[in-house]
């Protein structure tokens, strides 16, 4: 499964990319808003520092400022993958963008009825909202298990699955359990996943049992 990095924190990007797991990153205008940057400075830079896809979004809701802000945002990266909502403009969008060459990511997605009409108009992506599911009593994960199950009777579909509103580790080991192709993950999130108090307390067993022998691994 490949991680992408939920943030337009260049900073955080930039440090999350030494760990070598970031594959790519995904932003949104309200992740955008919280630089307080330009956002063709912000994009510019993260797709600079990220050879994988950086997902920009679009802030329009009809078809013809959609498909105006979708050209003008691919036109900044190679690696730009156009955002558009889940919604009757933002299909039609995202089926001219594909024709076009252009990767896009169908956000906002929380039924498998939605997922099943962007893999028809050719997404690149599509993003489920797991954790906005689990807000309201519904179990968000099961979603990404429709979806997948549903894409693979169909060979043809190419979408691929980006788990997206990731709240917790936990979100990560079930979106990869059931074999999702890509969760974007929060920063947060991305350091949780090392943490275990057990790893913890191991290691510093081990250490307190090594400095007893006096030995030292290097010589002299």
């Amino acid at each position: 499964m490949k991680f992408f990095v939920d943030t337009a924190d260049v900073t955080e990007i930039r440090s999350l990319i030494e760990t070598g797991f970031v594959d790519g990153v995904t932003t949104n205008p309200s992740l955008i808003a919280k630089s307080g940057r330009p956002l063709q400075e912000v994009l510019k830079e993260i797709c600079e520092l990220v050879s994988g896809p950086v997902s920009a979004e679009v802030t329009a809701t009809d078809l013809e400022g959609m498909l105006k802000e979708g050209r003008f945002l691919a036109k900044i990266a190679p690696n730009i993958t156009i955002k558009v909502p889940l919604t009757p403009n933002g299909l039609k969008a995202c089926r001219q963008l594909t024709k076009e060459g252009t990767s896009v990511n169908v956000t906002l997605c929380f039924s498998a009825g939605q997922a099943l009409l962007a893999a028809k108009a050719g997404a690149t992506y599509i993003s489920p909202f797991i954790g906005r599911l689990d807000d309201i009593g519904e179990t968000g994960s099961d979603l990404i298990h429709q979806i997948i199950e549903i894409y693979s009777h169909y060979p043809y579909f190419t979408t691929q699955v980006l788990a997206a509103s990731i709240r917790s580790p936990l979100h990560v080991v079930e979106v990869a359990r059931i074999g999702a192709h890509v969760a974007t993950i929060p920063p947060k999130i991305l350091h949780q996943l090392y943490q275990h108090p057990l790893t913890d307390k191991g290691l510093v067993d081990f250490l307190a049992d090594w400095e007893k022998t006096g030995q030292s691994i290097l010589p002299g």
